[in-house]
């Protein structure tokens, strides 16, 4: 954002405090500066050169923000939380690195020669059960990393052929960086319940990190040119609709042609992109989706827990819950503020563990009262970040994507075909 848009941005806020209780480092620190408006009068600051972008009091509480434009719901007034959030770390990085560790994960992940064998030795690491034990003899600070590793591992479910015909137009989907790195199989699925439902999928070769984590960092740079490869791949495949099953990727997906705007070899093509961003479950709630038969006497009660990303800043709220009443033997349990960010939010966990782990402390809490066997949430983020609290507490409630349910409801119905 430039800084006329900053400041329109900024002027619209009435500090009416609205989004106090929507924003869940408020709630979780009780501190009016890490707050949507507390926050926002620390930007103005900065915006005006009242403070310094390197001081460290206001970079602590803009740090601990996590992004989940939670407060932009809750907003009466339209503020773009979201882009001034991301305008002002922006200028923030230009005096203020960031920490190591966070500059390390997002040099990795915009270089796919270093992400694919990170990935690699990842997966290596979860194969041998390393992951899972390091949830118990690790040092603490490194337990919740070994979890959500842990909870990345999938049963092989049984594959069938998909019987759709392809009526609905050419999908591609954005596999993504930890989606096909740590789960496959839930980008499999994906391609096969949309192919059942009518969806004719291609592939979008060359793709790659949608460059979220690097703009809510302030890496708009790096965020820009990965933004840049990624039209061009999907605009080579001939895609019509460009699906998403990660609700992070989806957000960052659908605001290329904010991201761009400024490029004029780019805008109109990357407004043309993010017009074709669909998520997975929009798609599959348009095609029905095609409902599998019902079982009553063995039901498995899942609650939905909305993610940030899809719920607030794509605002996509019924497309998933449709999807979910579609499998027979799934029947929905309410979960007590269901649209509360789980403290994921990309890299978050790794730079504030102990706030990201504040945060999830009464998501958890709220999963164990709806008596739900299986959370399902739709964002790799927020099923490892619940995944990992789940397994750290010993609990045997499962993190799933919708889609892995109705993918393995399909495979179900067909073995009894």
């Amino acid at each position: 954002m430039n800084t006329e848009e900053m400041r329109s941005g900024l002027d619209a806020c009435v500090h009416c405090g609205f989004c106090l209780p929507a924003c869940p480092t408020y709630l979780a620190l009780d501190d009016e500066n890490d707050s949507p408006r507390g926050r926002l009068v620390l930007m103005r600051a900065l915006l005006d050169g009242q403070v310094a972008p390197d001081d460290p009091d206001v970079a602590k509480h803009l740090d601990q923000c996590l992004g989940c434009r939670g407060c932009e719901t809750a907003c009466p007034s339209g503020v773009p939380y979201g882009r001034l959030l991301e305008g002002t770390r922006e200028r923030q990085r230009a005096q203020a690195p960031l920490p190591f560790v966070a500059r390390l994960v997002l040099a990795v992940f915009a270089r796919e020669w270093l992400l694919r064998p990170a990935l690699a030795v990842a997966r290596i690491a979860r194969g041998l059960g390393l992951a899972r034990l390091a949830t118990r003899v690790a040092p603490h600070a490194l337990r919740m990393p070994a979890a959500m590793l842990a909870t990345t591992a999938r049963k092989a479910v049984a594959e069938y052929s998909p019987r759709g015909d392809g009526s609905r137009g050419r999908t591609a989907l954005l596999t993504g960086c930890v989606m096909e790195g740590l789960l496959p199989a839930l980008n499999r699925a994906s391609e096969r319940v949309l192919a059942e439902n009518d969806f004719q999928i291609v592939e979008a070769k060359g793709q790659v990190c949608c460059g979220a984590l690097h703009a809510h960092a302030g890496d708009t740079g790096t965020a820009r040119d990965l933004a840049r490869r990624n039209i061009a791949a999907f605009e080579a495949s001939g895609a019509e609709f460009v699906a998403m099953n990660s609700a992070g990727c989806g957000a960052m997906c659908r605001e290329y042609g904010q991201l761009l705007a400024q490029d004029p070899a780019w805008a109109a093509r990357a407004a043309a992109f993010s017009a074709k961003v669909r998520d997975v479950s929009e798609l599959l709630a348009v095609a029905g989706p095609k409902p599998t038969t019902p079982d009553a006497t063995h039901p498995t009660l899942v609650a939905w827990d909305a993610p940030c990303h899809l719920q607030h800043a794509q605002r996509v709220v019924d497309p998933p819950l449709q999807l979910l009443r579609a499998i027979g033997d799934v029947r929905l349990v309410p979960l007590v503020d269901s649209a509360q960010c789980c403290g994921s939010a990309g890299i978050y966990g790794l730079v504030q563990p102990e706030v990201a782990s504040r945060v999830l402390a009464p998501k958890l809490a709220r999963i164990h009262e709806s008596g739900a066997r299986v959370v399902a949430t739709a964002n790799p983020g927020c099923l490892m970040q619940i995944g990992s609290g789940l397994l750290l507490e010993g609990s045997t409630v499962q993190a799933r994507h919708p889609v892995e349910l109705l993918d393995a409801a399909y495979a179900r119905a067909r073995q009894t075909d």
